[in-house]
């Protein structure tokens, strides 16, 4: 059943129909979820290879280059297996001595990690975006989120200390995946999750919550459960609310962080999308402290919402990154 159809208990008035995967017709939007974009390569590639396993993720190789008008691909790669990404120019030693190091390390995790180089003289944006001084300049991406790791060339041994950190980091917020190279997009399948997505569709938000929870708690890298986890959240907290009535009180205090949250779970559900990653991302750069991370925390639940392939995710997803770098 579709969670994003009407509801079936009273006093709902809650309407979920913008969010919903855009591959899939609408009645199966709400069982397939968005795991077939979740796994987007550099080169479009996306899904799990053959065999359907949902922890893999197809990929061109485990050590690719990627461009300006590649990125946004890889970045969705990096909600379920960690980026490391590589700043370099020819003219660079350092770049020279340290590009095969990271390239023979990275493989050597086989699959857990994914090596993306960065030509910074071909790609000026990309170097602006991440605040590159010196190259070579080494960062990786976890659900979109840079974190830097170091610059200039550094021994293997360094090198493994510094990717063993990031998988644990990784590890940490549920980026568990691995890469897999080549390999055909699964089958469609049905719901992974149907007593939850049952609950959902009917509005009992709190039973479907405690459902993805628990099958998240067995699997940290569902993707069907942390999607079908971040729209129940979306739904209970606009139970009863008035999606207008929502955004002209956030319109009325453009500073006020918990109006501003509330405005864009309203926004979503309206197909306002990037309406409301403009109005958090524009708070974020403003905001510090608590305040700051709770907006994090909010756009990226709604990066689950509506799947990692959603245009409006993509786009959110580097100016997100430029307000927090």
């Amino acid at each position: 059943m579709d969670p994003s159809q009407e509801s079936t208990q009273p006093n709902q008035g809650l309407d979920l129909s913008a969010v919903r995967s855009k591959n899939m017709p609408a009645e199966q939007a709400g069982q397939a979820g968005h795991a077939a974009g979740a796994g987007a390569g550099a080169d479009g590639a996306a899904g799990g290879p053959a065999g359907g396993d949902p922890n893999a993720v197809a990929v061109p190789g485990l050590v690719f280059d990627v461009d300006e008008s590649t990125f946004t691909s890889l970045v969705a790669i990096s909600d379920r297996v960690p980026v490391v990404i590589d700043l370099w120019a020819e003219w660079c030693e350092p770049c020279k001595q340290l590009s095969p190091i990271l390239e023979r390390v990275v493989t050597s995790y086989g699959g857990r990690l994914v090596l993306a180089k960065v030509d910074v003289d071909a790609n000026p944006r990309l170097q602006q975006a991440f605040g590159v001084q010196s190259i070579p300049t080494v960062v990786a991406l976890i659900k979109g989120q840079p974190v830097p790791l170091f610059q200039s060339a550094l021994p293997e041994p360094q090198v493994q200390a510094y990717f063993d950190e990031l998988l644990k980091l990784a590890g940490e917020n549920g980026v568990t995946g691995h890469a897999a190279v080549g390999g055909a997009e699964p089958e469609p399948a049905g719901p992974a999750h149907p007593e939850a997505e049952e609950a959902l569709a009917k509005g009992d938000f709190d039973t479907a919550e405690n459902l993805f929870k628990a099958a998240l708690a067995n699997s940290p890298a569902d993707e069907e459960a942390k999607f079908g986890l971040a729209r129940a959240g979306l739904g209970r907290r606009l139970i009863d609310q008035e999606p207008a009535d929502l955004i002209a009180a956030a319109d009325a205090d453009p500073k006020n962080v918990e109006a501003a949250k509330a405005a864009a779970d309203a926004e979503v559900v309206s197909g306002k999308a990037g309406s409301a990653f403009n109005r958090l991302i524009s708070l974020i750069r403003t905001t510090a402290g608590d305040e700051k991370e709770s907006l994090r925390l909010r756009v990226l639940d709604l990066f689950e919402v509506l799947g990692a392939d959603d245009p409006a995710v993509t786009k959110a997803r580097t100016a997100l990154m430029r307000a927090l770098f």
